[in-house]
């Protein structure tokens, strides 16, 4: 797989997420943290679906453990700031970018059963190609975190929750 369009796309998230005036979301949404262990967890999430279908294993995705805040609290606490939960999320996204862009065609034609909620709304929940859901990182989930982290600067406006 073609993973360029996937590490632009981190690179851009990575360039917001290292502001120092990333505040608290006004509406009482995710803050930077969570936003960055939400994507840590989905990131690995979807590394670990990618090396389960080239063992032969039919993975799901299901993204509700990403979006539970027990979970985004125990992934935050385990760094001991920010510096370090960004590289810890720059290190997975680079791992998934190695798996991903090592994957064959048929690898990446395989249909993953996939459950993808944003908060309490289901986006989706079908079979789609690997391909699409690492696809779809670079087309939708990294940029939505993206805003969603620029709209925290200087105290932030939304920090609302998206899958």
């Amino acid at each position: 797989m073609d993973t360029t369009a996937l590490r632009g796309a981190y690179e851009k998230f990575f360039e917001v997420a290292a502001a120092p005036d990333l505040g608290e979301a006004a509406d009482g949404g995710w803050n930077a943290d969570q936003v960055l262990a939400h994507v840590l967890s989905v990131d690995a999430m979807t590394t670990a679906v990618a090396l389960g279908v080239v063992a032969g294993v039919r993975p799901s995705f299901d993204n509700r453990v990403c979006l539970d805040t027990a979970n985004l609290d125990r992934i935050i606490a385990g760094h001991s700031g920010r510096a370090e939960l960004i590289a810890h999320v720059r290190a997975q996204a680079d791992t998934l970018c190695d798996v991903a862009g090592r994957l064959g065609e048929d690898a990446a034609a395989v249909l993953v059963p996939a459950l993808l909620m944003s908060g309490d709304v289901l986006l989706l929940d079908q079979p789609v190609p690997l391909a699409g859901l690492v696809d779809g990182l670079a087309e939708n989930h990294v940029p939505v975190h993206t805003r969603q982290l620029a709209d925290l600067r200087g105290g932030g406006t939304t920090g609302h929750q998206e899958g």
